[in-house]
């Protein structure tokens, strides 16, 4: 629980709600994956930010995957839309970033990417070559994703499935 100091008294269960207490709140997530890691594989921190009036809506949130020969290797994937511009400000973007997962098998690569609230017939997947583009537009939803892959795919070696927000991209080697 959160306890903050309010000119009057002392209240619980407030917090700042402005993007820069968010990137606060981020950053002291951050400092305790150290801790984390060493009992978790993977771990992920989201979130959703709405204004009072409506004219802005945010979704954040990053992954941390720990793993490699003795767990050295860490890779944080973030996802949502809203980032930092050059100048540190946090910014919302109107397209969203989903959070994608790839699994490298012996006979194919296999692409799991989170996209709800969007139909299947808005979804639009394109490969040329080793990138991979999603898409999705639909009541007021927009993802936008590219992926580069570790090794060249045709279009008729790839299968993707959508049901229930997730969808998953299968490209045959």
């Amino acid at each position: 629980m959160t306890t903050r100091k309010t000119g009057k008294k002392e209240t619980e269960g407030e917090f700042d709600i402005g993007l820069g207490g968010i990137f606060r709140g981020l950053g002291d997530f951050v400092d305790k994956l150290s801790d984390l890691a060493e009992k978790e594989k993977e771990i992920q921190k989201t979130g959703e930010i709405k204004s009072l009036n409506k004219m802005i809506s945010g979704v954040y949130g990053f992954s941390v995957k720990i793993g490699g020969l003795g767990g050295d290797k860490v890779k944080v994937e973030p996802f949502g839309n809203i980032h930092k511009d050059k100048k540190g400000k946090a910014v919302v973007d109107e397209v969203r970033e989903p959070m994608v997962d790839i699994f490298e098998e012996s006979d194919h690569t296999l692409i799991v990417a989170e996209m709800p609230g969007v139909d299947a017939k808005d979804i639009s997947v394109d490969l040329n070559d080793d990138i991979l583009q999603i898409s999705a537009e639909t009541h007021g939803k927009k993802y936008r994703k590219e992926i580069l892959l570790k090794e060249s795919f045709t279009k008729d070696r790839m299968v993707h499935t959508y049901k229930n927000g997730v969808l998953e991209i299968k490209l045959m080697k």
